[in-house]
C-alpha cells in the first residue's frame, strides 16, 4: 500500500472532467426530436397536465438529460476510483466480465462492480452482478484455491446502514472512497477539483441547450399542435403506434 497523492488526485480530475462536459455537449448536438419523443412516457406528461409546446419540450429534454448525465458521470467516477485504487493498491480493471475493478490488500483479493449510487439497479441487475462476482472468483480459485476473495459493490455516493450483502459487501460513499485510497477524508477532498472550468463549461452547454429548446419548440409546434393545443393522440401514435 502506498500513501494517496491528493495533488495527482487533484491533476487527475481537473485533466479528465472535461471528458464529461465534451460528452454532454456531443449527446446533445447530436440528439433529434424524434429520438427524444420516443424516449419518454407521454402519457405521464398528459397526466401533469402539460399544455404548451415549450413546456412539453423543457420537460422532455430535462428528464432526458439528468438520465444521460448520470451516466456519462458515472463513467469518469468510476475511471477515478480505478486511478485513486492503482496509486494505492495497484489496483486496475478486472479480466472478469462485470468486474470493475481488481486489487489486493492483507492477503485478499478484492473484486469490485462499480455503481454511481446505491438505488443502482432491480433485482434482475443486482442478481447479474452476483452472477459476474461467482464466477470471478471461480476463475481465481481454480487457478489458486487457497486464496480469499471478497467482492464489493463500490458506490460512489449515498450511504447503505447494512453493508455486509452476504454474498458481498455494498460500500457507498465514504466507506467506498476511504476503502479504494486508504483515506477516510477522499469523499470530500474529491469535490473541489470537480468544478474546475465548470462555470465557462457549463456556459457553452447552456447556450446550446437554449439552441436545442428553441429549435425542438418549432418542431412540436409543426408536427404536434392542433387548435393552438398539443395533439396528444396524434404525439401518442407517434411514441407508441404500431
Amino acid at each position: 500500500m502506498k500513501l494517496l497523492d491528493l495533488d495527482n488526485v487533484h491533476r487527475y480530475v481537473e485533466e479528465n472532467i472535461g471528458s464529461f462536459h465534451k460528452a454532454r455537449i456531443h449527446s446533445l448536438e447530436e440528439l433529434k426530436l424524434t429520438k427524444l419523443l420516443k424516449a419518454k412516457n407521454p402519457y405521464l406528461f398528459k397526466a401533469k397536465n402539460v399544455l404548451t409546446g415549450h413546456e412539453l419540450v423543457k420537460l422532455l429534454l430535462d428528464a432526458y438529460l439528468s438520465s444521460q448525465e448520470e451516466g456519462l458521470f458515472g463513467d469518469f467516477l468510476e475511471g477515478l476510483a480505478r486511478y485513486v485504487c492503482h496509486q494505492v493498491y495497484q489496483g486496475a480493471k478486472s479480466a472478469g466480465e462485470g468486474i470493475d475493478l481488481q486489487f489486493e490488500n492483507d492477503g485478499i483479493t478484492y473484486l469490485v462492480s462499480i455503481k454511481s449510487g446505491p438505488h443502482w439497479g432491480n433485482s434482475g441487475q443486482i442478481a447479474n452482478m452476483k452472477s459476474a462476482f461467482t464466477k470471478a472468483q471461480r476463475i481465481l480459485k481454480t487457478n489458486n484455491p487457497k486464496i480469499l476473495v471478497q467482492a464489493v459493490n463500490g458506490c460512489c455516493y449515498g450511504k447503505d446502514s447494512r453493508p455486509d450483502k452476504g454474498d458481498y459487501l455494498k460500500l457507498c460513499g465514504q466507506r467506498f472512497w476511504s476503502f479504494i485510497s486508504g483515506n477516510d477524508d477522499l469523499y470530500i477532498q474529491i469535490v473541489e477539483p470537480l468544478g474546475h472550468k465548470a462555470k465557462q463549461r457549463n456556459e457553452s452547454f447552456q447556450k446550446l441547450y437554449a439552441q436545442v429548446i428553441n429549435r425542438f419548440e418549432k418542431e412540436v409546434l409543426k408536427d404536434f399542435i392542433k387548435d393552438d393545443l398539443i395533439d396528444w393522440a396524434k404525439l401518442v401514435k407517434f411514441n407508441s403506434g404500431q
